[in-house]
């Protein structure tokens, strides 16, 4: 269990870099006031180049890439119901990051919000163990019975 957490926790926090990094780019892609999607040709043009051009999206692109090969493995290893619930802590990372990066101002009640997710996070964590526990009394019974 330790080694799907860790690599969780590194995947996070790539997954949080990402997502700054995202943001950053579609903002300078984009200009100020401006948004960056444009549903007809020039507009879907310009946000490819955005894209090739831009360190931020690339970086953000990149680190995207590496938390989506995380969480495959993942999921590979462990139920999607432990793995998925787990990276709801996703929000703690990028809320951290959205605040000390983007210098945005994260309110209290989101952080309420967040330390909700952390607990729900938690509690099937807890449930991830008791789960291991129980698996390993039935097979003690099951080797001790004749």
């Amino acid at each position: 269990m330790t080694k799907v957490i860790l690599i969780l926790l590194a995947g996070l926090v790539f997954e949080a870099v990402g997502v700054v990094n995202l943001s950053k780019g579609l903002r300078q892609a984009g200009g100020p006031g401006q948004s960056v999607i444009k549903f007809n040709g020039p507009g879907l043009l310009r946000l490819a180049k955005s894209v090739i051009t831009n360190r931020n999206l690339l970086l953000g692109i990149a680190c995207q890439t590496v938390y989506f090969g995380a969480m495959c493995y993942l999921l590979t290893q462990r139920d999607v119901s432990l793995v998925w619930p787990l990276s709801s802590l996703s929000f703690v990372f990028t809320g951290l990051t959205a605040k000390f990066v983007l210098r945005e101002d994260v309110s209290a009640l989101r952080w309420t919000g967040i330390v909700l997710v952390v607990l729900g996070a938690g509690i099937v964590t807890w449930s991830e163990k008791i789960k291991e526990r129980d698996a390993a009394r039935r097979a003690a019974v099951t080797e001790a019975s004749p």
